[in-house]
């Protein structure tokens, strides 16, 4: 089949997203279909261009190409996917966060803006509209992405899991003296949480962090901190890394840490799976409780410094602990059908072209 991938595009921003468009576009040649990316450029501020995105996207026509039809087009992102085509397909990887859990949470920017709730109504409204008229079943990438659909549009969607990138390439090594902390830096992810745990600590815990900054200016924000807690000794800065070190850096530390607020899905969470570590994670995380229990693949506990502190401490003090639960989490995630396989027969099945 002709399939047409349709995703946001942020300029400059690289990050889960991207990558997930791509490796389904790749999944989905390897099965022997003609697929290409559309990345349709998106900005959400200010409210007048935030309007601008939603119209160009339900203005684009994707149906054909060049007088050649297309016979399906897979949507992952509000609001790329209110594109036009008759054979639509979606897979959320979230909707527009802001109009829904982030403004229930406070932490959404439409409430600063005298228009947000207008906002807020036309997104959910432009959602519930294009889910009803796709004759296909909706998917998300994960139950909590399915979870949120069901509560604030009441749409049942079907979680669909997938290998993160690269996923062949991990591999399990030495329990080593470091947690590690790989994710962009932004404050979703929560980088200044795990600082404050780190200067709990009751030893000498020393915490690797990977992942490009969102911005300049949270970049020097964590790194004033860090000087100001006195952890420039227990801290390490890797910046964006190869894959080839960001391999090498799971498979050699004692645990990994995934701190994020309500995250959609995570490839953290199975990156560190498939290489055989445990991971600590929050109770508030999302997407990584859906495969890390408390004491089974990892630890788990509130959002807060002092009890995040414990469980640092908990692990770097009981190698074997850590041992009996990277091996847990290794097994799980094999014990999953997590394959583009399976997505890619999934998705193809569910349209109604065939």
């Amino acid at each position: 089949m002709r399939i047409v991938v349709v995703n946001n595009h942020v300029p400059f921003i690289k990050g889960g997203a991207e990558l997930h468009a791509r490796n389904l576009r790749l999944a989905l040649e390897e099965h022997g279909h003609n697929a290409v990316e559309v990345a349709l450029p998106f900005k959400w501020y200010p409210a007048t261009t935030f309007v601008d995105s939603i119209m160009a996207a339900k203005l684009t026509d994707l149906s054909e190409s060049n007088g050649t039809r297309t016979d399906m087009m897979i949507g992952l992102r509000f609001p790329a996917y209110l594109a036009h085509h008759p054979n639509k397909v979606f897979w959320v990887l979230h909707q527009h966060r802001a109009a829904y859990d982030l403004w229930d949470s406070g932490h959404s920017d439409l409430l600063n803006l005298p228009n947000g709730s207008a906002l807020r109504e036309l997104v959910r409204e432009e959602d519930k509209s294009a889910f009803r008229q796709t004759p296909a079943s909706v998917f998300a990438n994960s139950r909590n992405v399915a979870q949120r659909l069901e509560k604030y549009t009441q749409q049942m969607a079907r979680p669909l899991y997938h290998p993160p990138p690269n996923y062949d390439l991990f591999q399990q090594g030495a329990f080593g003296d470091y947690l590690f902390a790989p994710s962009r830096l932004t404050p979703m992810k929560r980088q200044d949480m795990i600082l404050d745990a780190l200067a709990l600590t009751r030893d000498p815990v020393r915490v690797v962090f990977s992942g490009a900054p969102d911005t300049q200016s949270h970049l020097d924000h964590l790194l004033d901190k860090t000087r100001a807690l006195g952890l420039e000794n227990r801290v390490t800065w890797l910046g964006e890394i190869s894959d080839e070190d960001l391999v090498k850096t799971y498979a050699q530390a004692r645990a990994v840490i995934f701190t994020p607020m309500d995250e959609d899905y995570g490839y953290i969470t199975l990156e560190a799976m498939l290489s055989g570590k445990p991971v600590i994670t929050v109770s508030d995380s999302g997407g990584p409780l859906e495969f890390i229990t408390h004491r089974k693949e990892g630890l788990v506990c509130a959002p807060d410094p002092g009890k995040l502190a414990r469980q640092f401490d908990k692990v770097m003090q009981d190698q074997a602990l850590a041992e009996r639960m990277g091996a847990a989490a290794y097994k799980k995630y094999h014990s999953l059908d997590i394959s583009w396989t399976h997505v890619v027969e999934t998705l193809t099945g569910s349209s109604a072209g065939n």
